[in-house]
């Protein structure tokens, strides 16, 4: 096949074979083509990814290569920088046409994709880039955008059909390391199982009954896992797109009869694409407040404070019990989310890029357009949210009444009574040899009540600063959508 010409599917987060425009041009070219996927050994070693992130990616790659096997058809796999394996394939491939989705990463993919792009150009090669999820590259404000977003939704997804090709073996120097793929090869049983098989298999267990009490249960950390969808994983590395999502939610014969529960998850399914849109606007998200007025606010940032927050050992139960729970599945509800942030940047004193990384190693689900816009919103660094202080005490009484949660995930506290379970500080030195508790699980590592309070002056104070307020009116101007349409839909 050598010099003969290929055109190329380059996967990145939309690791499935339908509602997939790039593999529909690809097949409509009718040239042979090779759909491609690259583990970056600059994005393996950048902070935000995680082992589990490409244990995800990997396998998700063998449940696509399972359905393009009976089409002759399997996604090549390469272990180098994008540009280097782009010239590999031109100069021995006669590369005609790439197709992919746009994507809204971090700075360091938007640098690689200019990169790719000057190449292109470079060689005469065409680049064809397709919007996904109707995040809009280049808009200068939110105006209309909530319109063109239903619009974009009620089209119906692709069906993707695939015709048979003659196998082509591509001969090439970068295979995956045997020491990495030996680490992709596993998949721990406690995760999420990658792949749109599962996803679909998730979406579907929702819409069937699993979903039916979402609402009721969507801020416990411990119903949440069987009521929330649980498509997060799917969606962030694209086994099923949002499209997909919507139109199969909003079309279920059990809409009427859970109509709430559905409305829910359709209106959070936008909220993902608004917080993408958001990013996608001003990537900075990542590294510097967003909000520039708060760049000279200072903070603790005790290291030992830190580590007891990122190993799960504050001292404060509901909080350590979502992260050991991270540590452990990858997954916790939104609301728990929220309150380890809130934790962190208020309670502990921590500037927000002091856990941004860690919590997304952690997350399963990890998306930067998803992750770093919310982080800062919990953290207070906006200027134009509502600044939400999460007692993580309140929550555990609220949430986690009977402390299912907090004792499923601190064995420590398993002999721990319902009434001390969120405040096992108070037990008496009686009470914890009466209850035979186990006294390793540390004292509170700050006072909850004592910290918020300053943490509120503090950031509520800053508000005033002339610098943050005329952040805020850009900010607003920029990112907020518009009012009216807002009012009416949601």
């Amino acid at each position: 096949m050598e010099n003969q010409g290929l055109n190329i599917v380059w996967l990145k987060r939309d690791l499935r074979t339908q509602d997939h425009l790039p593999f529909y041009a690809a097949e409509k070219s009718n040239a042979p083509y090779i759909p491609i996927y690259i583990f970056e050994p600059s994005a393996i070693a950048y902070p935000d990814c995680s082992l589990r992130h490409l244990q995800f990616i990997y396998h998700s790659i063998k449940v696509m290569n399972e359905k393009l096997a009976e089409y002759g058809r399997k996604v090549w796999v390469f272990h180098a920088e994008t540009v280097e394996v782009f010239e590999f394939l031109n100069n021995h491939y006669s590369i005609n046409k790439v197709f992919a989705y746009q994507e809204s990463g971090i700075k360091q993919t938007w640098d690689r994709d200019k990169a790719v792009d000057r190449y292109f150009q470079q060689e005469d090669i065409r680049g064809m880039e397709f919007q996904k999820d109707n995040v809009i590259r280049g808009i200068k404000n939110r105006k209309n955008w909530d319109q063109e977003w239903l619009k974009n939704m009620k089209i119906s997804s692709i069906p993707n059909h695939y015709t048979f090709q003659s196998p082509i073996e591509i001969e090439h120097p970068f295979a995956i390391v045997k020491e990495l793929e030996d680490q992709l090869k596993e998949y721990p049983a406690e995760f999420q199982k990658p792949g749109e098989v599962y996803a679909w298999k998730y979406l579907r267990s929702f819409c069937k009954d699993r979903g039916k009490n979402y609402n009721n249960h969507i801020s416990k950390p411990h119903e949440a896992r069987t009521s929330c969808g649980r498509i997060s994983p799917y969606l962030a590395w694209g086994n099923l797109s949002v499209k997909q999502a919507f139109h199969y939610v909003n079309e279920h014969p059990n809409y009427d009869r859970y109509k709430k529960a559905f409305s829910g998850m359709l209106t959070r399914l936008k909220w993902h694409c608004h917080f993408v849109q958001k990013f996608e606007n001003e990537c900075e998200y990542e590294t510097r407040c967003i909000n520039r007025g708060y760049e000279n606010l200072e903070y603790d940032n005790n290291e030992k404070l830190l580590e007891a927050w990122k190993s799960g050992n504050t001292g404060i139960p509901l909080v350590d019990a979502c992260m050991r729970c991270l540590h452990e599945t990858g997954w916790v509800n939104f609301r728990m989310r929220a309150m380890l942030v809130s934790v962190l940047c208020f309670n502990l004193d921590q500037d927000w890029r002091k856990g941004v990384y860690h919590l997304a190693n952690l997350f399963l689900d990890y998306d930067p357009g998803i992750h770093y816009p919310q982080f800062q919103m919990q953290a207070g660094t906006t200027g134009i949210n509502t600044v939400r202080m999460y007692n993580p005490i309140k929550n555990s009484i609220s949430h986690d009444p009977d402390g299912v949660f907090i004792k499923k995930w601190i064995p420590e506290l398993q002999n721990v009574p319902t009434e001390f379970v969120h405040e096992p500080w108070k037990m008496t030195q009686m009470d914890k040899v009466f209850n035979d508790i186990d006294l390793s699980y540390p004292e509170p590592v700050v006072d909850i009540s004592e910290s918020a309070r300053v943490a509120r002056d503090k950031i509520w104070g800053h508000r005033k600063d002339p610098m943050v307020q005329h952040e805020s009116k850009r900010i607003i101007k920029k990112h907020t959508r518009d009012n009216a349409f807002r009012r009416k839909n949601n």
